[in-house]
């Protein structure tokens, strides 16, 4: 049996939350083991396989379509054309593998001790680790066994498969969307969340015909409205079909293409296409390492229960990311992860999911934190609303993106702002000042006294609040 390692602070898992959560302990002293299996790999599904690559194809896109017709700004159309494989060579080599090396460098710089393997809980002291890779012969290695004074799990999630639709051959999960080896003529994307839209908005652009099924009545659910009208719009003009209430029933496919079989209103249809990419959501990662030999205990959806600092129902044990309850994204885990970090140090850390900005990179993108008038109004809240739009912002009309708008939901007494929206332009990164706004618990005057630069895009966050104090400049 091998020897027991003892060890100051274990994580398990390098993705967004996981070398944050690594960075910060050592910064407040910890000794620090991260364990990462090698798949996806530092960095995690967002850095490798998530949101960094599929940013990068959704840029390629845009800047195909610039050089196809920019005649608005007077520009001669050209007959541009796109060599996808140096696209996917640029994303690999000077998008991924630097954002990657970049993490392991940090890692070093703060003398995080990195340990290639998979993690397998033993008990709620104890884990293994084991060799990754295929094994040509059985052998007795039991791993290294490593007991810990803190412990913090960060094991992401994955797609999740639906029946008739195997991730094999033509019929791919997101992960196989983003390394496809040549753009499709014809692409259909099973179910239209933010993901599937995304990609179906970047595939479109670099000149693929687009089908999204989506089986609920609306693409985007989780946003408003006519925040999804003005996407929906837009990928309409692109040419993609968006087919809602449409259920993905089984698949069949050949070497060169795929044939999609789904039901709308009680009639049986199929669609034939290049590839075939099924983006319904994604599972906690808590089945696969041993967690049922510990007494951490998981909530109906199979994610860990933890109170507001990470912490789980094992003393000395804490979960970050996708695999505890609220959204699963990037930025939630890296501030779970500094949380987690700082409770083990004793310091007052806590998590606040309300102020989460949740972002989708659909054209145009689309932001928003807090609550929208619905959640206000289940709280028990009474709010008004106020908005300006896109259209009366130079900048944007200079950009030729005037669509969209900024929308603050207040309370009707004070006027403190409780959530923001924003479709249009640059969406993701008007998110910050948005997200800054609400958990301040600003209230209107005080934006709206907040001088912001002209001619810039988040002029129309001043202008939503003069809005609000019914003294409105420019409509």
């Amino acid at each position: 049996m091998a020897d027991v390692e003892q060890k100051d602070t274990v994580i398990v898992g390098g993705g967004p939350g996981g070398y944050v959560a690594a960075i910060r302990a050592s910064e407040l002293g910890q000794k620090v083991t991260l364990i990462e299996k090698g798949e996806p790999g530092l960095g995690g599904v967002c850095l490798n396989v998530g949101c960094v690559p599929s940013k990068a194809l959704i840029a390629a896109g845009h800047r195909l379509q610039q050089a196809k017709d920019s005649s608005t700004y007077g520009i001669s159309k050209t007959d541009a054309s796109i060599d996808f494989v140096k696209t996917q060579d640029w994303k690999q080599h000077k998008v991924v593998d630097r954002m990657t090396r970049g993490v392991e460098m940090l890692l070093k710089k703060h003398k995080v001790e990195i340990i290639d393997g998979e993690a397998v809980m033993d008990s709620d002291s104890q884990l293994r680790v084991m060799k990754t890779g295929p094994k040509q012969f059985m052998d007795n290695d039991n791993g290294r066994v490593i007991k810990w004074n803190n412990l913090i799990l960060a094991t992401g999630s994955r797609p999740v498969e639906i029946k008739g639709f195997k991730f094999e051959g033509r019929v791919i999960d997101s992960t196989g969307g983003l390394n496809l080896p040549e753009v499709p003529k014809e692409f259909v994307v099973i179910g239209g969340g933010y993901i599937g839209t995304e990609l179906a908005g970047a595939y479109a652009d670099l000149g693929s015909h687009v089908t999204i099924l989506e089986g609920t009545g609306s693409i985007l659910n989780g946003f408003d409205k006519d925040m999804v009208k003005v996407v929906e719009k837009n990928l309409k003009k692109k040419g993609i079909d968006i087919v809602t209430n449409a259920m993905a029933k089984s698949s069949s496919q050949d070497d060169k293409s795929v044939t999609v079989n789904y039901e709308v209103d009680g009639k049986e249809q199929s669609l034939t296409a290049d590839y075939c990419m099924v983006s319904v959501g994604r599972k906690p990662n808590t089945d696969n390492f041993g967690l049922e030999m510990t007494s951490v205990k998981l909530d109906d959806h199979g994610k860990v229960v933890v109170d507001k600092q990470g912490k789980t129902s094992v003393d000395h044990i804490y979960a970050i990311g996708d695999i505890v309850p609220g959204p699963a994204l990037a930025h939630k885990a890296f501030f779970e992860g500094k949380t987690a970090a700082g409770a083990i140090t004793g310091k007052n850390t806590a998590n606040d999911w309300v102020g989460v900005p949740a972002v989708c990179f659909t054209d145009p993108e689309l932001a928003e934190v807090g609550m929208n008038v619905e959640q206000a109004k289940e709280k028990g809240i009474e709010v008004a609303t106020s908005q300006f739009p896109f259209a009366g912002n130079a900048r944007a009309v200079s950009l030729d993106e005037p669509e969209g708008f900024v929308r603050f939901i207040y309370t009707k007494d004070k006027k403190n702002i409780v959530g923001a929206q924003v479709v249009g332009p640059e969406a993701s990164t008007l998110a910050g000042e948005l997200s800054l706004i609400v958990n301040c618990g600003m209230n209107v005057e005080d934006v709206a006294l907040t001088i912001h630069p002209h001619p810039t895009l988040n002029e129309p966050i001043q202008e939503a609040a003069d809005v609000a104090l019914g003294l409105p400049t420019h409509i």
